[in-house]
C-alpha cells in the first residue's frame, strides 16, 4: 500500500504543477489511509467521489474522517492523524 500511495503522489504531484501556477505550490500531507471495500460497495463510492465537493461544504473532511474511523471501531491519536 505505501509503495502505490508514493507512487500516485509522486507522479499526481509532478502533473498537478504543470497544470497552473497557483498549484506550484501544492503539498501532500504527510499521511494517508488506505481503506478496501467490497465490490458491491463500488458504485457508491465511486458516486461519493464524484459528490466530494458538496459534500464537504456540510461535513468537513476532518468531522467525516473522525466519524468513519470512530463507526468501524479504529483507534487513532487526534495528535498522529493531521499535519
Amino acid at each position: 500500500m505505501a509503495d502505490v500511495v508514493e507512487n500516485a503522489k509522486t507522479s499526481l504531484l509532478k502533473w498537478l504543477k504543470t497544470q497552473a501556477r497557483v498549484l506550484r505550490s501544492f503539498h501532500w500531507q504527510n499521511g494517508y489511509g488506505g481503506f478496501s471495500v467490497s465490490p458491491a460497495e463500488v458504485d457508491a463510492v465511486a458516486a461519493y467521489i464524484e459528490g466530494q465537493e458538496e459534500h464537504h461544504r456540510v461535513l468537513s473532511f476532518q468531522e467525516e474522517y473522525r466519524r468513519f474511523l470512530e463507526e468501524y471501531g479504529l483507534e487513532y491519536d487526534e495528535r498522529y492523524v493531521w499535519d
